[in-house]
């Protein structure tokens, strides 16, 4: 098992947006193939964090869905739209899971 976190720097007022944006794409991660779980976090302590979770069968898996043209024309489409995304950085986390229950 594959586990990939995308920690969002986000201020508090944009957090609604980036909600509202991640909502929408939450539910096409139902038909990755590979994707285990998909989970859009919230820091509770308002600090500017938001959170992408995904759990994958494999790394393959990811990186499948990282190089497909779903992936690639989501981005693409945030890309190139006029509207600014709220996010000022990331950071990308990816771990190989050694126990789970």
């Amino acid at each position: 098992m594959y586990v990939v976190m995308n920690e969002l720097k986000v201020p508090k007022e944009a957090k609604g947006v980036m909600k509202e944006r991640f909502g929408k794409s939450s539910e096409n991660m139902k038909n990755v193939e590979g994707c285990l779980e998909f989970l859009f976090l919230d820091n509770v302590d308002e600090n500017g964090k938001l959170v992408v979770f995904t759990k994958w069968e494999s790394k393959e898996a990811y990186e499948n869905w990282v190089n497909s043209d779903a992936f690639k024309n989501a981005h693409k489409e945030k890309r190139e739209s006029k509207e600014k995304s709220p996010a000022s950085g990331n950071e990308l986390n990816e771990y190989t899971v050694v126990y789970h229950t």
